[in-house]
């Protein structure tokens, strides 16, 4: 586990994402990283008409060498691109899912 590595594949996932997001111009896609704390979020802003569009699409945590993803909002899956990328299994979990539920899945449960 190296936890560099992981700060940097997080966020160029999630650049990735908030790069290839919606074209609409009245929705704006915004990134926040707090490196000091190991979280790493990507959200819309906005607004539809007279409706106001606000909403977490990707949240994603690094809590004692785990990468926790804590909201995924993602078509492909964020734990999909870290296993391609090379993270083990064993260090990634699910943090949307029950602490019951985790334990059906072949990543960490906490």
């Amino acid at each position: 586990m190296d936890i560099e590595k992981y700060r940097k594949l997080i966020k160029s996932i999630v650049e990735k994402h908030s790069e290839c997001d919606s074209d609409d111009r009245e929705v704006e896609t915004q990134i926040a990283f707090d490196v000091d704390r190991d979280r790493y979020l990507m959200f819309h802003v906005g607004w539809r008409g007279e409706r106001r569009v606000f909403g977490c699409v990707i949240h994603i945590e690094i809590r004692s060498g785990k990468i926790w993803i804590q909201r995924d909002g993602t078509e492909v899956g964020i734990a999909n691109e870290l296993v391609e990328a090379g993270v083990p299994k064993s260090d990634i979990v699910l943090g949307y899912r029950s602490p019951y539920m985790r334990k059906f899945t072949e990543l960490a449960v906490g």
